[in-house]
Formats: C-alpha cells, sequence, structure tokens
C-alpha cells in the first residue's frame, strides 16, 4: 500500500465512527393488513402524544399477520405508519420468510425484546459500547457465591442517558430525568422522581414492576405495555407509587 492510498483510507475512517449501543425504540405491531385502517390506528397514537410518537423511530412487526405481507403489501403498510407521523427503521426479528422480506424491503431485522434475542444468540456475543449507556450483563455470582439480583444506579439518570439492565432488577439511587430512560428485564426501583421514561420486564416478565418515590413520568411500560402520560393525574402527580400489570392493563397505586 502506497502513502497516497494509506492517507485515503485514513481520511476516510475519520469520516464517520460506528458505534454500538443499547437503544430503546418503540414496537408497531401490525394486526390489521389495511393501509387506511393501520394509518387511522398509529394517527391515533400520535394525537394522543406528539412529543413521543411524532417522528419517532420504530419497529414494525408484521408476525401477527396471517399470511405474510409481501413485498408490495408491506411497503403500502409502511407507507401507511410513515403518512400516520411514525418513522419505520427496521422489522421485527422473525422468521426466514421475514429475513427475506426484510431483504427485499432493504430494511434490517431488529429483535422486539432486545434482551430475549441476546440470550437466544448468547453464543455470539456483541459488543456494547456507547457513551451515554450503562448495561447489567446477565446475573453471575458473587465472591460469596450469591446470585447478582440487582444492577445498582448509585447516580442520577441524566436527559438523554440510558440505563439498562439485563436479566435483573435495576435500582435508581436518584431521579431520572426527563428524556432519560430506565430499562429493566426485572424490576425497576427509582429512590427519586422519575420524569423521564421507564420500561420493566423487558424480555416479557409480566410479573415485574415499577416502583418510584416521587411520580412525574413521561412513560411506563411492563412487558411491552404501556402508558403515556401527556397530563399527569393529580391523585399520582409527585406521589411515591408502584406500578404493576393485571389482565394486560398497567396499575397504579400510590405507596
Amino acid at each position: 500500500m502506497n502513502a497516497r492510498t494509506s492517507g485515503t483510507a485514513a481520511e476516510a475512517l475519520e469520516a464517520a465512527d460506528v458505534r454500538f449501543g443499547q437503544v430503546g425504540i418503540a414496537n408497531v405491531r401490525v394486526r390489521n393488513a389495511d393501509p387506511a385502517t393501520l394509518r387511522a390506528a398509529i394517527e391515533l397514537r400520535v394525537r394522543e402524544a406528539p412529543a413521543l410518537f411524532e417522528r419517532a423511530p420504530v419497529v414494525v412487526d408484521l408476525s401477527f399477520l396471517s399470511p405474510q405481507p409481501d413485498a408490495a403489501g408491506a411497503r403500502a403498510l409502511l407507507q401507511a405508519i410513515r403518512d400516520a407521523g411514525m418513522l419505520p427503521v427496521g422489522l421485527a426479528y422473525g422468521d426466514e420468510a421475514t429475513d427475506a422480506l426484510a431483504h427485499q424491503l432493504e430494511l434490517p431485522l431488529i429483535a422486539k425484546f432486545r434482551a430475549a434475542y441476546e440470550r437466544a444468540a448468547s453464543a455470539q456475543p456483541a459488543a456494547e459500547h456507547a457513551t451515554h449507556t450503562a448495561t447489567a450483563a446477565a446475573p453471575t455470582p458473587s465472591a460469596a457465591g450469591e446470585p447478582v439480583t440487582a444492577l445498582q444506579h448509585p447516580h442520577p439518570v441524566r436527559t438523554g442517558q440510558q440505563v439498562y439492565a439485563q436479566g435483573c432488577d435495576l435500582i435508581v439511587v436518584g431521579a431520572v430525568a426527563n428524556g432519560a430512560e430506565v430499562l429493566a428485564d426485572g424490576n425497576i426501583h427509582i429512590y427519586g422522581a422519575l420524569r423521564g421514561r421507564a420500561f420493566a420486564g423487558t424480555a416479557g416478565d409480566k410479573a415485574a414492576r415499577i416502583f418510584c418515590s416521587e411520580f412525574r413520568a413521561e412513560i411506563v411500560s411492563i412487558a411491552g405495555h404501556y402508558r403515556v402520560f401527556e397530563e399527569l393525574p393529580s391523585s399520582f402527580a409527585g406521589r411515591a407509587v408502584q406500578i404493576w400489570l393485571e389482565h394486560d392493563k398497567l396499575q397504579i397505586d400510590p405507596l
């Protein structure tokens, strides 16, 4: 390799960085193959919470449709989602047919629940590298031989930061700011104000709960079931609460 070629390659490498990180992306489960019906359903969500859903990146899950649409049908559904105000960035990870469809649409496959996908692919672990991301590994034995059941985050979670506890509970000693996200495969305990977003049971655990000392959340979710708060009910605002799932509906009670 001559000096000119080497210099050109170095300049090209400096033009962009590629890094891996934990990202929280909403999942749109398509249950009706009619684009007009889908657009109306998405528009309702966007109107309910524009700050959260307008121009939000989303993963599109076509696994609830039988048969799965062909490329032309899928393009029509993706366009309906765009027209309604959300931005599809990939298809939900599925079977070989989904993989083939993603290739035709030139879209990536993205896991519905990141942690569940990582467990399935644990033989080929991916590197996690992100400046504003703290990720716990799967529970490992401590020196005393006891399993680690929680990731302890001893600081507030700042705007733009995301903390994820894989395979365990998450304990945050401090506040979760607006625009911050906390995620856990298990329960989430916040000893401070929850002003951002909290996602418990991210691997599908419906028994997971969220506890916080001061409730001012933008959104809370357990096992994929979410509730958005454009305006907090006065009965919950600023209070210590617990949140759990009952018959696939989120329940909130003051502590």
